[in-house]
């Protein structure tokens, strides 16, 4: 089996490096192989000079000739992979992606389709901003009582679908909104979403973080788009020109 590990960037130059040499060297698990779509939406502080002179086994770098959005660039990445489950994973240090073989299990003992690396499957998570706590709580609370899922973590970061039923669901998001509308259509298709703790270790926005209470209005009214059957046509935002290259 191969995964495709996409990892979006954007001024990321601080940790792009140890992310991408940390998913050198995970240990998968299994029989499992991968390749790397990193995608950078046009960052400023350097990190795409680096993903211009740096070479990495199976790893391709996709330079976004504009600013696309987090949405925008994974589904650029799904344009590209090649895997038979892909998994998103941050350019930052939140997330340990020596942590993706937790997911890759449930694959191989249950024939998931879809996994959600839980921060708050164990309990409440360590956070940094009692608002970003609250806003997964809420937006979790909404996704089960409008979809009838039962997830303690719709706002993670890590999710792991079959990359079949990825590119079949039609994902129209270009911000941090694609990765509750993932959800969503994922619910909405008849897939059994499993979970499996993670690890979690959160930045602060001196360091980096981007989210904000605007990004967690825009994944509500998402989740109610989703659910009122309301989601734009998708429109090609000619993300195919993105200029690429090989890693070694």
């Amino acid at each position: 089996m191969r995964l495709s590990i996409i990892v979006c960037t954007y001024n990321e130059r601080q940790t792009i490096l140890t992310v991408l040499e940390r998913i050198q060297s995970a240990d998968l698990g299994g029989s499992w192989t991968k390749e790397v779509l990193v995608v950078d939406n046009r960052s400023t502080d350097g990190t795409r000079e680096l993903l211009e002179t740096g070479s990495w086994p199976d790893t391709r770098v996709i330079l976004n000739p504009r600013n696309l959005g987090k949405g925008g660039s994974i589904r650029v990445a799904i344009r590209h992979m090649t895997g038979d489950y892909a998994v998103i994973q941050d350019a930052d240090l939140e997330y340990h992606p020596g942590q993706l073989s937790r997911l890759l299990r449930k694959v191989e003992d249950e024939g998931a389709v879809a996994v959600l690396g839980s921060r708050l499957l164990n309990g409440p998570a360590h956070y940094k901003y009692l608002h970003a706590y609250l806003g997964v709580r809420l937006l979790t609370k909404a996704t089960n009582i409008l979809y009838g899922s039962r997830l303690t973590d719709v706002g993670t970061a890590i999710k792991l679908v079959r990359s079949d039923v990825f590119k079949s669901l039609n994902l129209v998001g270009n911000g941090f909104d694609l990765d509750f509308e993932l959800v969503d259509k994922l619910l909405l298709s008849g897939y059994v979403i499993h979970e499996v703790p993670l690890d979690y270790l959160p930045r602060t926005y001196a360091n980096g973080k981007k989210i904000t209470t605007w990004d967690g209005v825009s994944a509500m009214l998402t989740i109610l788009r989703d659910r009122m059957g309301l989601s734009p046509v998708f429109r090609d935002q000619g993300v195919e020109s993105s200029p690429s290259r090989e890693g070694s």
